[in-house]
């Protein structure tokens, strides 16, 4: 096993933070980091862009120009090896005379997989591998899911009453959480590809579902419903903003309807799918068309799906200082959940409040 330093482990934390810096915006792409340290001074940073290119190795190495010779490369996901819109990342690394690459986690990518790290050695590159790596996994989890299980991560995000209900039994539901909890939500929104939801609620609360937080207009992510027989209203908030932001919509329904000719026309992408209640066919099919992180907002049919489903990765749960009681709207519906320890079991990583709300945030247990 190699042993890292404390050096090594703070500038590999250093390109983790670069790293997050492009989640919601690098689809289907990975979101890496990378930090070029010369003796004791950093020489090079990057992080991958938006639109997945250029990677983060290009953009440390272009600010690095002649001083990555001799360098060590911190990295969070092996260098790619293969040759797209640009060329591999190890060959970059490898021809700008970088002495050791020290590697997070390995890139499941079957072009890749190891061919990085075989490519650097060959070159007589020291490559050490496995620092911070399950941060570094964490951090794309939806990309590796995608490669491995072709399925997108998800994240629920759930406001709710201390007794865990999302309205009163009237449907009554705004606000729930205060304003300093719902701009974290929106800053939840940013960070990931696409928001889901089902129909029921595009129609009942006909939400935009945008990233409405100053600056971060431009980061609202792709919008997604889930709806069966094509019952999305052209009029509704989703469809009218369509051609800025987009809106896919999943459908079992004929998509040579009038209708759905009528949706089209307004910017609506619809895909057709045979069964929208078939979490694994969803799941691939939103892989398939480039989606690493998706959070679920609702409402609680949908939640329970991917929930029995075993598909639920990440919980951000607000929760309010109210009481609404049994009778009031669950966050998730029923699963036919019968023995106790069958339950989805999920671990406490961080607690904070914010305003009069918490937000307690969970991943699921391995």
């Amino acid at each position: 096993m190699t042993l890292f330093s404390d050096i090594d482990v703070k500038y590999m934390r250093q390109a983790l933070s670069l790293a997050r810096r492009g989640l919601g915006l690098v689809a289907p792409n990975p979101a890496v980091g990378c930090i070029l340290v010369q003796g004791t001074t950093i020489v090079g940073r990057g992080n991958t862009k938006p639109g997945g290119r250029p990677h983060a190795e290009t953009v440390a190495l272009d600010q690095a120009g002649s001083a990555a010779k001799g360098s060590t490369a911190y990295v969070t996901l092996e260098p790619c090896s293969h040759t797209g819109q640009t060329g591999p990342c190890a060959q970059a690394l490898v021809a700008a005379g970088v002495e050791r690459v020290v590697v997070a986690v390995g890139d499941p990518d079957p072009r890749v997989n190891g061919r990085g790290i075989d490519m650097l050695k060959a070159a007589g590159i020291q490559v050490d591998v496995g620092l911070l790596a399950k941060e570094a996994r964490d951090i794309n989890l939806g990309f590796m899911l995608a490669k491995e299980a072709n399925r997108p991560s998800y994240t629920l995000k759930m406001a709710t009453s201390m007794d865990g209900r999302i309205a009163t039994k009237t449907g009554d539901s705004k606000w729930i959480t205060g304003a300093k909890a719902r701009n974290m939500g929106h800053a939840l929104r940013a960070n990931h590809d696409a928001i889901l939801i089902g129909i029921r609620t595009a129609l009942k609360d006909d939400p935009d579902l945008s990233c409405r937080l100053p600056g971060l207009s431009g980061r609202s992510p792709v919008r997604i419903v889930l709806d069966s027989k094509l019952r999305l209203s052209t009029d509704s908030k989703l469809v009218s903003s369509a051609q800025t932001v987009p809106v896919w919509v999943l459908t079992s329904a004929n998509v040579g309807s009038d209708h759905a000719t009528a949706l089209i026309s307004h910017g609506v992408r619809l895909i057709s799918i045979e069964d929208t209640r078939d979490i694994v066919a969803v799941s691939a099919c939103l892989a398939d068309n480039g989606l690493t992180r998706v959070l679920l907002e609702g409402g609680g049919q949908i939640h329970a799906s991917f929930m029995n489903a075993g598909f639920v990765d990440r919980i951000e749960h607000f929760i309010a200082p109210k009481i609404l009681g049994g009778d009031g709207i669950a966050a998730i519906a029923g699963f036919d959940l019968t023995v106790l320890e069958t339950a989805p079991h999920y671990n406490l990583i961080t607690k904070m409040p914010i305003g009069m709300d918490l937000l307690a945030s969970y991943v699921k247990s391995e």
